[in-house]
C-alpha cells in the first residue's frame, strides 16, 4: 500500500529518503500508519503538477498505472483531499528550498567573464474562484468590472542558460514586483551579474541590489536625465545613482529583416565601471540573455499548467501547489542540465523542455527508473530522450509580439495583420554622450 510514493525516473533526483528527511524537519510525519503516509501525498503533489490537466483520483491512476500485481488502495477524492490538508505547505516549501539554486554545469553559457548570469522578472498567475481565495487573492480590475479569476503575483530568480530557479516568491497581486524584488535580494552573491528590466530600475532599489555585492545590468528610460562624470572610449559614461557610482551605456539597435528596418534606442545601467573589462558592445548583446525568464514562464503556464486556472481552493493549498510546480520545474531542468553536461560543448539552450516534460509523464506512468541500477546512468530515458531531439542552434529572428488567436471575434476584424517570422540582421550602434 505504500508503493505509489513515485514520480518515475525523477525520484532519483528527489529520492525517498529527502522526502522523508524534509518531513521529519518540518514534523510533517504521519504520527499512526496509514493507508496514505506522508511520503506518499508529498509525492501524489509533485506528480499531480505533471498531470494537471487530471484531478488527483486520475493522477493516483497514473501513479498506480505500472504497479500491477501489487496490494494497491483506491483512496476516494475526500481522502486524497484530506491528506494534502494533514500535510500542509511546509513540507513541500522545504524540498523547494533544497532543490532551488543555479544547476551546477561546465556549459560556458551561464557566465560572462567569470560571472553568474541571473534574470529577474515577475509574472501573474490565476487561481481557483473559491471563497477562501477570494479572501487572500484579489481580481485584477479590467474595463467590464474585473477579472473572472483571483490572480496571484510570481517573482523569480534564474539563472540564465539553464534557466535553473535560484528563488523565488509569490503574493496577492497588491504586492508589486519591486517589493519581490527586495525579497529576491536574499539569494544575490558576489560573483553574479543581475539582468532586469525598466521596472527594476529606481534609485532606491538599485542601491539595494547592489549592497549583496551583485553587480546589475538594468535597462532604464532614454529619457532620464543622468549626469555625465566622464565619457569613456567605448561610448560609454560614467554616472551616478543615488550615490553609487554606475556606468551608462546608450546604443541604437536596428534590425534589419526583408520587411525593412526597425530602429529603437536603449540605455542600460551598470555596476560594471571599467569598460577594458567589461566592453559596452558586449554587454548590449549580453542584456538580450533577460529574455529567458519570458521562455520559463511560458514553460511554467503553458507547458506544464497548459494556460490553466491552480487547481487548489485555499490559501493554503495555493501555497503547497506552487512550491510543487516550482519543484517539478527545477527537477526538469535539473535532469536537462545533466544530459547536456554529459556532451561536452553542447548548449543548454538547446534541451527541449517539451521532450523532457512527456518523458517524465511517460516515466510515471510505467513506474520505470523508480529506484537506480547499480550502474548509475546520469542521464536516463529522460536525458536521452532531450539528446535526441535537441534543438537547432538559436538563429536570429523577430516577430511581433502579439497573440496568434483574438480573444474576441470582433478584435480579430479590421486591418490584416503580418504574423510570419523573419530571419533578422542585428546593428548596434553606441551613442557617446555629447562633450
Amino acid at each position: 500500500m505504500f508503493a505509489p510514493g513515485h514520480l518515475g525516473e525523477l525520484t532519483r533526483l528527489v529520492p525517498f529518503e529527502m522526502v522523508d528527511d524534509v518531513l521529519a524537519v518540518t514534523r510533517r510525519t504521519q504520527s499512526r500508519v496509514r493507508l496514505l503516509p506522508a511520503r506518499v501525498v508529498m509525492y501524489l503533489l509533485l506528480a499531480g503538477c505533471l498531470f494537471a490537466e487530471l484531478g488527483y483520483r486520475q493522477v493516483w491512476s497514473k501513479l498506480t498505472s505500472g504497479l500491477s500485481g501489487l496490494p494497491l488502495v483506491a483512496p476516494t477524492g475526500s481522502a486524497l483531499r484530506q491528506a494534502r490538508q494533514r500535510l500542509g505547505p511546509q513540507p513541500v516549501q522545504a524540498l523547494f528550498d533544497l532543490l532551488r539554486g543555479p544547476a551546477v554545469t561546465s556549459a560556458a553559457q551561464v557566465r560572462w567573464r567569470g560571472l553568474l548570469l541571473t534574470v529577474v522578472d515577475g509574472t501573474l498567475l490565476t487561481v481557483a474562484d473559491s471563497a477562501a481565495n477570494r479572501g487572500r487573492f484579489t481580481k485584477q480590475r479590467c474595463n467590464h468590472g474585473g477579472s473572472g479569476y483571483p490572480q496571484l503575483r510570481l517573482s523569480a530568480l534564474l539563472s540564465c542558460g539553464t534557466r535553473s530557479v535560484i528563488d523565488a516568491v509569490f503574493d496577492p497581486v497588491s504586492v508589486g514586483e519591486l517589493d519581490q524584488a527586495r525579497h529576491l535580494c536574499r539569494s544575490l552573491r558576489p560573483g553574479m551579474l543581475l539582468l532586469a528590466d525598466r521596472n527594476y530600475a529606481g534609485a532606491d532599489l538599485i542601491i539595494t541590489l547592489a549592497a549583496t555585492g551583485a553587480h546589475l545590468l538594468i535597462r532604464c528610460k532614454t529619457g532620464r536625465k543622468l549626469p555625465t562624470l566622464r565619457r569613456h572610449r567605448d561610448g560609454s559614461f560614467s554616472s551616478i545613482i543615488g550615490g553609487l557610482p554606475i556606468r551608462v551605456i546608450d546604443a541604437q539597435i536596428s534590425i534589419t529583416t526583408t520587411a525593412g528596418t526597425h530602429t529603437s534606442g536603449y540605455r542600460l545601467i551598470t555596476t560594471l565601471l571599467n569598460p577594458h573589462a567589461h566592453p559596452s558592445a558586449e554587454l548590449i548583446r549580453l542584456y538580450h540573455q533577460r529574455w529567458e525568464i519570458e521562455t520559463a514562464y511560458l514553460e511554467l503556464k503553458s507547458s506544464i499548467l497548459g494556460g490553466r486556472v491552480l487547481r487548489a481552493r485555499t490559501p493554503d493549498g495555493i501555497q503547497q501547489e506552487i512550491y510543487a510546480l516550482l519543484s517539478v520545474y527545477q527537477l526538469l531542468r535539473t535532469a536537462m542540465v545533466d544530459a547536456t553536461d554529459s556532451q561536452p560543448g553542447t548548449d543548454p539552450d538547446r534541451a527541449s523542455f517539451t521532450t523532457a516534460l512527456n518523458t517524465a509523464r511517460d516515466q510515471i506512468v510505467h513506474a520505470a527508473g523508480v529506484i537506480a541500477d547499480t550502474a548509475i546512468d546520469l542521464v536516463g530515458v529522460i536525458g536521452a530522450n532531450v539528446l535526441a531531439h535537441l534543438l537547432p542552434e538559436r538563429r536570429l529572428r523577430t516577430k511581433t509580439r502579439m497573440i496568434k488567436r483574438s480573444n474576441s471575434k470582433y478584435q480579430a476584424r479590421g486591418p490584416t495583420i503580418d504574423r510570419r517570422s523573419y530571419q533578422a540582421t542585428t546593428n548596434i550602434n553606441i551613442i557617446s554622450p555629447d562633450p
